[in-house]
């Protein structure tokens, strides 16, 4: 952060603490001052000279990182589990900032992640009205009719929420097996939504990928890799969610 003044939300959402909205509830909660005083009032601009306190704790003001990650399939996209599996930062080593994923992918389900300490970016990624594309892959049980797969364009109910794809392809069925390969790209976030949108038209999912987030695909990457996004990539996918 450089001299200028900037929102204490901002700042706090920047330093990978919360997302923009929670801290704005943090602030007025009365859970953080500004060089000791309790402020309440959204909007209050700080600099870097400030020194912001969040439940008592002094605000780190880390440099801001930004990853992606090849999630394997049995791995959960949390930073711990109360039941000890293994968690998507066990594959990240050495990393001297706090990184929090962007959204989740189910344990059972492979493909692209993002981590980063900006939360005011994760936030930006995940609204759907920043219509961020999510490419999936899934194989599924049987072949599904015209119908189904207008269906899952148009949307479909899911325990009282309404799921809707972008865009649904079949790439490839198999008549003996009775299974099919399906693209299939939303905008929403919703949890374990692809699964439940195919059992929703009564075609169980078997197998689940994230090949693309935004502009970021796994070109060159094994199940377990990580690596850094570069400035132009962070730069790209900011301008992707400020279309709208």
């Amino acid at each position: 952060m450089s001299n200028n003044e900037e929102r204490l939300q901002k700042v706090i959402a920047q330093s990978g603490v919360t997302s923009r909205r929670k801290a704005e509830k943090l602030i007025e909660d009365g859970k953080v001052k500004v060089n000791g005083k309790t402020v309440k009032t959204l909007g209050t601009k700080v600099t870097q000279d400030d020194k912001v306190e969040v439940d008592g704790l002094p605000l780190e003001k880390e440099q801001p990182v930004y990853y992606v990650l090849y999630k394997p399939r049995g791995v959960i996209s949390s930073l711990k589990d109360d039941k000890g599996r293994k968690v998507i930062t066990d594959l990240m080593h050495g990393l001297k900032e706090r990184v929090y994923p962007v959204g989740r992918l189910d344990y059972d389900t492979s493909g692209i992640m993002l981590l980063t300490n900006d939360g005011d970016f994760a936030q930006m990624l995940m609204h759907p009205s920043h219509e961020v594309d999510k490419v999936y892959v899934a194989k599924i049980e049987g072949i599904p009719s015209k119908e189904a797969v207008k269906a899952l364009r148009k949307g479909v109910k899911s325990e009282g929420e309404e799921l809707k794809a972008v865009h649904v392809k079949i790439l490839s069925t198999d008549e003996q097996k009775k299974t099919t390969i399906m693209q299939i790209v939303l905008h929403q976030g919703k949890n374990r939504q692809v699964r439940r949108m195919f059992e929703a038209v009564n075609h169980p999912v078997m197998k689940l990928k994230r090949e693309q987030y935004g502009l970021l695909t796994l070109q060159g990457m094994q199940p377990g890799d990580y690596r850094e996004l570069t400035p132009h990539e962070v730069k790209q996918l900011r301008n992707q969610s400020k279309r709208t």
